[in-house]
């Protein structure tokens, strides 16, 4: 959590939300000190959509001028602010709504998606993610491309793979 905070934190963009649920008070613990502002995620439990509308809830209560924001996970470790960063350009440059990460034939996290999008965010339930959003607007999406967005660490073994590049590099 605190790598993809920093990563965050290092594009020089403000506020930084970090969007906390089920292990809210360890998480916490593990960004003291940090320029981010945490949004608790009362209703983590009925899915991933209730995470993204906490997250956007918050941020627009600190920039409620807020033209677009980026959604990512805290466990693909491959992020980099350089990848944040195009995430941005490309949504300039394209002038799409929705700019995604492409990785193994799927576009996901993290992705930028505009103002003109934040209803749909809004009306997600359940275990509906960005991912069935980017599915949905298609034709509204750009997508840049990130090899490495696959790897995501969820389970201790996902990290031993991880700690020896030569697993995960054949996946």
């Amino acid at each position: 959590m605190r790598q993809a905070a920093e990563t965050a934190l290092n594009t020089g963009w403000q506020p930084i939300v970090v969007v906390v649920g089920a292990h809210h008070e360890a998480i916490s613990k593990t960004l003291t000190g940090m320029k981010i502002t945490l949004a608790e995620n009362h209703e983590w439990n009925k899915g991933m959509s209730t995470s993204l509308q906490a997250g956007l809830a918050k941020a627009e209560e600190l920039a409620p001028d807020l033209d677009a924001l980026i959604f990512m996970v805290c466990d693909q470790p491959m992020v980099t602010t350089t990848l944040l960063q195009e995430l941005l350009k490309t949504h300039w440059a394209t002038g799409k709504p929705i700019v995604a990460c492409s990785y193994k034939d799927v576009s996901g996290t993290p992705a930028l998606f505009a103002r003109e999008v934040f209803p749909s965010l809004r009306d997600l339930t359940g275990d509906a993610g960005a991912r069935k959003l980017i599915k949905t607007l298609g034709n509204k999406v750009a997508t840049i491309d990130f090899p490495d967005g696959y790897i995501d660490i969820d389970t201790k073994n996902d990290y031993e793979s991880f700690i020896q590049p030569e697993k995960w590099k054949t996946n």
